[in-house]
């Protein structure tokens, strides 16, 4: 939204700030200025002159030599203009003045160029005569500029006079960031009520008042809308006897300052109004309007219609257009049709402003990849009781502009008005919300401002329509607090009942899963859960895997993010990759990640998340290293019961001998392992990996922070060692459940201390030696008692095809 500070002072006229004061007020009272531009900017010492007589260079055919009366003195100026004649009134920068720039029209220098007299092929020049691109404008701003040469001005150009002010340039662009609750500030008289407030002076909005000839517009054309639900008010007036010509410098110059260009007074009247009340309207043909009647309808699957831009559009049935008895004739809130558009033969014109339904005409301009000023505006749902007033601001344009008479009277077709809102005036709230104490008085003066309303017997405030944004009291102390000042406000502590902060069950879980991983020396990552789906061929994973059925995003980035994950692996195997091709030596890294798990496919509800710690490092450690890791994570879960590992895990992207399934009271909670050498190479990475991931939901579902304190043992323990020979296919956890199962509540603890593989040992077998403690809590334990417990573990391991070493 840009806005020119002379078309606010039009409606502020008391307002007397400098650019840089009124940045800072506005933005500080909510609307937010992103910057300004001064259009006098480096233009000094530049007068009207009138050239007197010309001359032909002596030395230069191109040149021309120009005695300029500048009202003190005429100065003899040397220029190669090929436009200029005598009496021509022309901008001039006298010596030691500035230019904005050069007359190429290219960026202009931060600081301008100064202009000194010299000579040009020995002729003395006192100054320069300036086209509009060296005053800093362009041809948008200034349509009659030639396209190379000097700007002609006016013949009633007093000579003499500032020549910025006679071209209006000393004025000022302002640029703003609206937030789009604030609909009322797309225009510029929501911007100068904004303005009006923040300074406290009067608000003078134009008029908008016109009652036209003693005809009636409703016998010039009738209007149907069909579907209310996306058009809530459609306005219509009719103008006859139209006068297509150029629309007033001051127009243009606003308009052109909004970015918008000029192209003839029916076209600008329709773009001034938009940009003044925020409020798109269109023109049309009346003449080729079929049978005099506007038709609002949605339009049918597969039509197609032929834009203003001359683009062939497909619609569907969700696009509402305007219509006449026989055809199409416009989309609505977005674009005219090529078949009523304004020609310089215009006779009558139908005027339309309506107000759409916003979300139906975003949706619409997204699916017709057609988006303009109009829907810009629409898409932010508009307040339909301006669409009265600013169609009525037109016709009143038109009369003042003598652009054609204007039929009395106006179509309206309105089902259920928009009516002010009110809210509760809660003064005590406010001043307890904020932390101030605002004077009832003083608020009261700030919504008056805001043209807030107060109904002193029902202690309400009244609201009115164009302020969509004020809902509740807390959005009211929210205007009390901006006008009396953001940095007015106090610091002041909260107030309300005091609790006990603490994270949840989960989060606490969670917490720790991240102490543990980062005392056992990992550092956090953070992936995408967006992939590609060749991460699954990068993972050996079959083609019938169940990781494969995948959510797809409908619009992704690219391939590369095309899919929701179903699995944490890559994200960190990618960061390892990096981290081992820039040469680093020992990298441990950890995620606490989601997957996305559809139930059907194609997805009929959100996918299932479920968040994953997910452990991966390469360098000093082994498969050992990491379950030490998953255990200690387990014991500080207070999971006493002993862990068990299946290594009949199954995972591709696992090595085959050295993976296994981690199981806690019959549930697989995880996997752990080393990564398979292909997949490590797919990843390009020369080193041993080692992975594990655990599903978080299943743990902390048998979590628990209980902890019950034992003394310290009162009676001795005894110890013992045992020595086996076994096959290498038996487990340790198998022969630790024979030790935990016959020992009974005598054993306190065991411990392998050995493993051995060797010329000494059977092939096919291995050594194992165990240190078995024994404790009993009541008495101190006997010789015989150990001994028969040692025996029935012998006997046990026996059964295994374990034999003792001596």
């Amino acid at each position: 939204m840009n806005t020119a500070l002379s078309w606010i002072k039009a409606y502020v006229p008391d307002l007397d700030c400098t650019p840089q004061q009124y940045t800072d007020a506005m933005t500080l009272t909510g609307t937010k200025v992103e910057g300004y531009q001064c259009l006098d900017r480096n233009l000094e010492k530049i007068v009207v002159g009138q050239i007197i007589k010309i001359e032909r260079h002596p030395d230069a055919d191109k040149l021309i030599v120009c005695q300029v009366d500048i009202g003190a003195e005429t100065i003899q100026i040397v220029t190669g203009a090929p436009n200029v004649k005598e009496g021509d009134k022309v901008p001039v920068v006298l010596d030691g003045g500035k230019v904005a720039g050069g007359h190429d029209g290219g960026p202009l220098p931060e600081n301008g160029i100064k202009i000194k007299k010299g000579k040009l092929r020995g002729v003395e020049s006192f100054g320069m005569m300036c086209s509009i691109e060296e005053l800093g404008s362009s041809r948008d701003m200034y349509p009659d500029a030639p396209e190379s040469g000097i700007y002609i001005l006016p013949e009633d150009a007093p000579v003499g006079a500032d020549a910025v002010e006679v071209l209006g340039l000393h004025d000022c662009v302002f640029e703003y960031e609206i937030t789009s609750n604030r609909v009322d500030c797309y225009s510029v008289i929501g911007i100068a009520r904004e303005a009006a407030a923040t300074f406290d002076k009067p608000f003078c909005p134009p008029k908008s008042d016109c009652s036209g000839n003693e005809e009636n517009a409703a016998s010039y054309v009738q209007v149907e809308v069909q579907d209310t639900d996306l058009c809530s008010r459609y306005c219509a007036r009719v103008v006859k006897n139209i006068k297509i010509g150029p629309s007033p410098e001051w127009m243009q110059r606003r308009l052109a300052a909004s970015g918008i260009r000029p192209i003839n007074n029916l076209v600008d009247i329709t773009n001034y109004v938009m940009e003044e009340y925020g409020q798109p309207m269109h023109a049309f043909d009346l003449d080729t309007i079929a049978g005099r009647k506007i038709i609002v309808r949605r339009a049918k699957d597969g039509d197609s219609f032929q834009t203003l831009d001359g683009q062939q559009r497909t619609l569907d049935s969700e696009i509402l257009m305007i219509c006449d008895a026989k055809k199409e004739i416009g989309i609505a809130g977005i674009m005219g049709g090529e078949n009523s558009k304004i020609t310089d033969n215009v006779q009558t014109v139908l005027f339309e402003a309506a107000c759409f339904n916003g979300t139906n005409i975003r949706l619409s301009a997204k699916r017709l990849g057609l988006r303009t000023d109009a829907s810009g505006k629409f898409e932010k749902g508009l307040d339909p009781n301006n669409a009265e007033t600013a169609i009525n601001r037109a016709c009143r344009l038109i009369e003042e502009l003598g652009c054609g008479e204007v039929v009395g009277g106006m179509v309206d077709v309105y089902p259920e008005k928009r009516e002010e809102k009110r809210i509760p005036f809660e003064p005590a709230f406010y001043n307890r919300l904020l932390g101030t104490d605002i004077s009832e008085e003083d608020m009261l003066r700030y919504f008056k401002r805001l043209e807030l309303t107060f109904d002193e017997a029902g202690r309400e405030l009244i609201i009115p329509t164009f302020r969509q944004d004020l809902e509740c009291s807390a959005d009211i102390a929210e205007e009390a607090a901006r006008f009396f000042g953001y940095d007015n406000i106090p610091t002041t502590l909260p107030c309300g009942e005091s609790t006990a902060g603490k994270l949840s069950f989960k989060l606490r879980v969670e917490e720790t899963a991240r102490n543990v991983a980062r005392f056992s020396g990992f550092s956090q990552a953070m992936t995408y859960s967006f992939e590609s789906p060749k991460v699954f061929d990068k993972l050996l994973l079959a083609e019938d895997s169940p990781l494969r059925r995948t959510v797809k995003i409908l619009n992704p980035l690219g391939e590369d993010f095309s899919i929701m994950r179903t699995t944490p692996l890559n994200g960190l195997l990618t960061s390892l990759a990096v981290n081992y091709n820039r040469r680093n030596k020992n990298v441990r890294l950890y995620e606490l990640a989601n997957i996305y798990l559809p139930e059907t496919l194609p997805l009929t509800e959100l996918p299932g998340e479920r968040i994953q710690l997910t452990l991966g490092f390469y360098g000093e450690g082994d498969f050992f290293t990491l379950k030490g890791v998953i255990e200690e994570l387990f014991d500080q879960l207070g999971l006493h019961k002993k862990i068990s590992y299946d290594p009949k895990a199954g995972k591709p992207f696992l090595h085959p001998g050295r993976q296994a399934n981690v199981n806690y009271r019959g549930q697989t909670v995880g996997f752990l392992g080393e990564l398979h050498p292909e997949t490590a190479e797919n990843y390009g990475i020369g080193d041993r990996v080692y992975l594990a991931v655990l599903d978080m939901p299943q743990i902390v579902e048998l979590a628990s922070f209980d902890r019950k304190y034992e003394g310290v043992a009162r009676f001795p323990a005894v110890t013992r060692d045992i020595s086996m020979v076994v096959r290498k296919e038996i487990l340790a956890g198998q022969i630790e459940d024979v030790i935990e199962k016959k020992g009974g509540r005598l054993v306190e603890s065991y411990e392998l201390f050995d493993v051995y593989e060797g010329a000494q040992i059977l092939t096919g077998c291995k050594s194992m030696a165990y240190s078995i403690t024994f404790r009993a809590s009541d008495r101190t334990l006997e010789d015989k008692e150990v001994n028969a417990v040692m025996e029935k573990i012998v006997s046990a391991l026996k059964d295994l095809g374990a034999e003792l070493r001596a």
